[in-house]
């Protein structure tokens, strides 16, 4: 069949999470046999979509420079408009134009929006082309997310004004959400977690889970290793995603200054594109080294001695752990990092507050035999339940169940 994926940035390299995830459905479904016509924001000029593996995975790529709005726009939305940031942040006259275009010249079989800022252009196809399939793919619960970050930011005094901002957020976009999902004719989740919180605004048959993988053959160790040294603590996730920056100034400030009292030559780096103005105060630390971005993360995953995933807000399940287990590495991981994994208890371990994180973290730092035996436990499982090769098949019967071949 033919498919029109939207996706907010073109889904190439594969270097984070949104991006990894829209690509492999776009490998996967190549590989399955159907017509994948991809249209993207993209501004990178130096990245040509038509000299990557895009090229030869899709029949066509339209890309589009994604809009620029202003934080006086933001505000302005915020307090003369009834929708959510999110509704808004890639609302694009230009998108609109080209997708009038494709629509009226090509009959698809499914459209599929890879994510609630896509998903905003769901109205105008159903509109355009009203017998066509759509399947929402939330890479969130959007709602539960901001609901989340509000609960996190109320609890501290200089963060109040940003968790104002997250409860309002978080009632507008449940609202858009619910809408979305009644006009979708399936919507695609990544976890159990994620599921339930959609259920609410559909039937329970009509919400489904794919979750996210990873191509497990991607992850081998490089032929030259880095050396971080022999206590080294690696984090990677895209840094201006508030998620993340609140886990690495929570860790930084709370927990390993205990673990610095134990083991004086650990070090953290903190890996990953675009870091926030509110981590800059790190960088004054000897003891923090924050990358920015890099090529590729699989030489600082190898370099680790332990990995750490110290989330306390966000949803769905967290392809920077997958990454992290298919590279056959021990992680520390808070719960909420670890929902929608299921992973067993041999694969990962799981630590809520500050004293049982870093108790945790100095243990395994001290015992090499334990941080083998936890990587392999993650790389075995990684390789049974989230290689792209078993995701696949499972949204390949999600659209068998709409009648799609």
């Amino acid at each position: 069949m033919h498919i029109l994926m939207l996706t907010p940035s073109l889904p190439y390299p594969p270097q984070q999470g949104g991006a990894i995830r829209n690509y492999g459905i776009i490998k996967g479904l190549h590989a399955a046999g159907h017509t994948i016509t991809l249209l993207s924001f993209h501004d990178n000029a130096d990245l040509d979509a038509s000299t990557t593996p895009l090229a030869e995975l899709c029949s066509h790529i339209e890309t589009i420079p994604p809009p620029r709005r202003t934080l006086t726009n933001r505000l302005r939305d915020l307090i003369f408009s009834s929708q959510p940031d999110l509704a808004r942040r890639l609302r694009s006259p230009e998108l609109v134009e080209r997708l009038r275009h494709l629509l009226a010249n090509t009959r698809f079989d499914l459209v599929q929006f890879e994510g609630l800022e896509m998903a905003a252009y769901l109205p105008l196809v159903r509109q355009l082309q009203p017998d066509t399939r759509l399947i929402y793919d939330a890479h969130n619960a959007e709602y539960a997310l901001q609901r989340a970050i509000f609960q996190v930011d109320r609890g501290t005094f200089y963060r109040w004004l940003a968790a104002g901002y997250s409860l309002v957020q978080s009632r507008r976009i449940m609202h858009f959400e619910s809408d979305i999902c009644e006009r979708a004719n399936y919507v695609i989740a990544v976890s159990d977690e994620d599921a339930a919180a959609l259920r609410i605004f559909c039937s329970d048959d009509g919400v489904g889970i794919v979750p996210n993988g990873v191509h497990i053959e991607d992850y081998v160790a490089p032929d030259e290793r880095l050396d971080l040294g022999e206590h080294a603590l690696v984090f990677t996730g895209k840094m201006d995603y508030r998620p993340n920056v609140d886990a690495m100034n929570w860790f930084a400030e709370d927990i390993l200054p205990l673990i610095l009292e134990q083991i004086p030559d650990t070090r953290l780096y903190i890996v990953g594109q675009k870091p926030h103005a509110r981590l800059e105060k790190l960088r004054d630390k000897h003891y923090i080294e924050i990358t920015g971005w890099v090529r590729d993360i699989q030489p600082f995953l190898y370099a680790t001695t332990v990995y750490i995933a110290p989330l306390r807000m966000g949803s769905g399940t967290r392809l920077k752990i997958l990454e992290a287990m298919a590279a056959g590495q021990a992680i520390v991981a808070t719960s909420i990092a670890a929902s929608g994994l299921n992973a067993p208890q041999d694969a990962i371990l799981i630590a809520d507050n500050e004293a049982s994180m870093a108790d945790s973290i100095v243990a395994l730092l001290r015992d090499a035999e334990q941080r083998e035996q936890l990587g392999a436990a993650a790389h075995a499982y990684v390789e049974q339940h989230y290689d792209w090769s078993v995701v696949i098949p499972r949204l390949l019967a999600i659209y068998k169940g709409l009648g799609l071949g």
